[in-house]
């Protein structure tokens, strides 16, 4: 029985066949190409937390923002509010984020991270820095601001 290819193997295979030839110029397709290696690799960095990029995401701005609401939440983050829901809803169920009732609105929530929250995040911070300076390697010093911008732009206009 032949061992499973590493993600690695099989691009490097796909680039020998020329698979995606037609793919060559997309920029989209290398965009989500980019994004799965780097969740990968997060995944990786980060090991039994199992804590999704994006949930990293969301518990980083909910510990900036204490007391944030969910749609300010999902302007911040970029998600739409059913995503957002389910997310939270995970969240809440892992003991990481706690909701209350905004006084003024009892319609909204606020939300802020619980001591374990707030625990599980500072261990992420060590692991998603080890990441980021990973993709700033790959990335360069030259080139981290003007990348940074494309992709705030493209996000930003899309």
């Amino acid at each position: 029985m032949a061992a499973k290819k590493g993600r690695g193997e099989a691009a490097e295979q796909a680039e020998d066949k020329q698979w995606t030839r037609g793919l060559d110029d997309v920029i989209g397709y290398h965009l989500r190409r980019a994004q799965e290696a780097s969740f990968a690799a997060y995944a990786r960095s980060v090991g039994e937390i199992h804590i999704w990029p994006g949930w990293y995401a969301l518990l980083r701005i909910i510990h900036d923002n204490p007391g944030i609401n969910q749609t300010e939440l999902s302007a911040a983050s970029g998600r739409d509010k059913s995503t957002l829901t389910a997310s939270l809803r995970e969240l809440g169920k892992a003991g990481l984020v706690e909701r209350e009732r905004d006084e003024v609105d009892r319609r909204n929530f606020r939300l802020k991270l619980s001591a374990g929250g707030a625990a599980q995040l500072a261990d992420l911070e060590v692991k998603a820095a080890a990441h980021n300076a990973r993709i700033d390697a790959i990335v360069g010093p030259d080139h981290r601001d003007l990348f940074l911008s494309i992709l705030k732009e493209l996000s930003g206009k899309l």
